[in-house]
């Protein structure tokens, strides 16, 4: 169940994301913002966590905002990491090609939470198509380019220059994987092949999602 230190975790990401105007890319006003995300604290207090607090690596969990509210282009911008801001290579539209893979399915609403995260640091220099099978096997789901963003929004200083980590949840119908890295120090939405290794890129997974919010 929860602990004091998940309801106060819960109130600094949804002050994290007043502060970077997600509302204001919403087109919504604060409250109508945190409508979306404030009926989520009940479903912290009723969750076991596996990982109680942060470690190296593995969260409890994060808010996550779905593209259709505010876009992931718009996002991966307000990224901050030792005061640099998050870019992405890609393209707006076609970021919006990578859609969640089959069998993954995300919570009703805009916003939902995301829970006891890994981001991979034990897949490093596998392949993508071989982490996806372990990830599978082993009943955890892996993260979308929205969660993956959500991750390092909260927590920018999970990236470290060899310890970054694909988005294998999000696919578009060719050989290609999103993945989350730093450039310059700067924070980055890329993407690479989905059968080659690199030894600074594991594959982020979840244990489950929860939400059920109006649209």
């Amino acid at each position: 169940m929860s602990n004091q230190y998940h309801l106060e975790e819960f109130n600094r990401q949804v002050a994290t994301l007043l502060e970077k105007e997600y509302h204001d890319m919403a087109g919504l006003s604060e409250e109508e913002f945190i409508i979306h995300v404030e009926p989520l604290k009940q479903l912290i207090e009723k969750h076991t966590f596996t990982y109680n607090e942060p470690e190296e690596g593995y969260f409890p969990f994060v808010i996550v905002i779905k593209s259709e509210l505010v876009t992931a282009d718009q996002t991966i911008q307000r990224v901050v990491r030792k005061k640099k801001q998050g870019f992405s290579v890609m393209e707006a539209d076609d970021i919006e090609k990578f859609k969640p893979i089959e069998n993954l399915v995300l919570p009703e609403g805009m916003a939902y939470l995301l829970l006891d995260i890994d981001t991979g640091k034990e897949t490093r220099n596998i392949t993508p198509n071989a982490a996806l099978q372990s990830i599978m096997e082993a009943n955890k789901s892996p993260l979308t380019i929205d969660e993956g963003i959500a991750v390092i929004t909260h927590f920018p200083d999970t990236m470290q220059k060899n310890n970054c980590f694909y988005l294998l949840g999000s696919r578009c119908g060719d050989k290609r994987v999103t993945a989350l890295w730093l450039s310059t120090g700067k924070p980055k939405l890329g993407w690479c092949w989905a059968g080659n290794p690199h030894t600074w890129l594991g594959s982020a997974s979840c244990g489950s999602r929860v939400g059920g919010l109006p649209e």
